[in-house]
């Protein structure tokens, strides 16, 4: 069964006005969706993107005429609301990351604990499979993807491992990577699945999470109506630094040279001041990791939209 990380705590921190605007970036299994109609008035609207089909699918099983879910990914946010005549918004939710129903589903291959097809797209209309991607990259950007997406230090040697199987036969399943993976680390953490990190990695590339998380922010941000709230939920370091070098940057005014003959007023109309911090990163409650183990990684920041002047 899936449970929606956070639930509350994401909706609760989105402050929802009942004839509000809103943004499901990425709808998953609609856990975040649901609870935002629950709150929404007749003059609400909530719209919800996810670039998983199967997702999109079940987004449309909703029966809600404030409620309506489009087929891209949250990086093209901006384009598809000006198709849809929308301007400004009150709210935008991203939860980040693969959902526990791709993780369980084997033949969509994210997962080294099910034997299926080595995929790992989310959007399985377009781009290359992993198992394509694995026959026939070099061995020396595999390492570098392994490296810089799983921060997996036997990275070098698992890039060797990979090219030494594939030169004996096709790498297609993802038990088959995972086994190959754990021939090549010399020491690992317990608890962990030596394939871990390189599965995570694997993963984020293909699908262009971080290019596609770092397009999509200054275009929130653009969206968003004065007191209007972004919250983004990641799961991953690498995630999660990027929303927050992104948050604090544009919470700080640019420096302007000392001595400058302006009021402090002007200064504050000058600077590119967009965001406020609210509060400080959540992390789920130890009642929520008692039934959902897999948030334990789960980090939330939240920041609302000023106007300066």
């Amino acid at each position: 069964m899936h449970i929606t990380v956070l639930l509350h705590e994401a909706v609760d921190a989105l402050e929802i006005k009942p004839g509000g605007t809103y943004i499901d970036g990425t709808f998953g299994y609609g856990g975040h969706s649901r609870l935002i109609l629950e709150k929404l008035g007749k003059n609400g609207r909530l719209i919800a993107f996810d670039k998983d089909m199967s997702a999109v699918t079940k987004g449309r099983t909703i029966k809600n005429e404030n409620f309506q879910i489009i087929h891209s990914s949250f990086s093209r946010i901006e384009q598809e609301l000006q198709e849809l005549g929308v301007s400004q918004v009150d709210g935008i939710l991203l939860d980040l990351g693969v959902s526990s129903p791709q993780l369980e589903v084997a033949s969509r291959g994210f997962s080294f604990r099910l034997n299926g097809p080595l995929d790992m797209r989310m959007d399985t209309s377009q781009g290359q499979t992993a198992a394509e991607w694995i026959a026939s990259v070099s061995e020396a950007h595999l390492g570098e993807v392994i490296r810089n997406y799983g921060e997996e230090r036997f990275a070098k040697q698992i890039a060797r491992a990979v090219v030494v199987s594939r030169s004996q036969q096709p790498i297609v399943t993802t038990l088959q990577l995972a086994e190959i993976v754990a021939t090549a680390i010399r020491s690992r953490k317990q608890n962990r699945n030596p394939a871990t990190r390189t599965f995570q990695a694997i993963r984020i590339y293909l699908n262009q999470e971080l290019e596609e998380l770092s397009l999509s922010l200054p275009q929130c941000v653009g969206l968003l109506n004065s007191g209007g709230r972004m919250v983004i939920i990641s799961f991953h370091s690498l995630e999660d630094r990027v929303v927050k070098r992104f948050m604090r940057e544009a919470a700080n005014p640019d420096m302007l040279p000392r001595k400058l003959p302006i009021r402090n007023k002007e200064v504050l109309c000058l600077s590119r001041h967009k965001l406020r911090l609210v509060g400080k990163a959540v992390r789920p409650k130890e009642n929520e990791l008692a039934v959902n183990p897999r948030a334990r990684s789960a980090v939330m920041r939240v920041a609302e939209r000023v106007r300066p002047g």
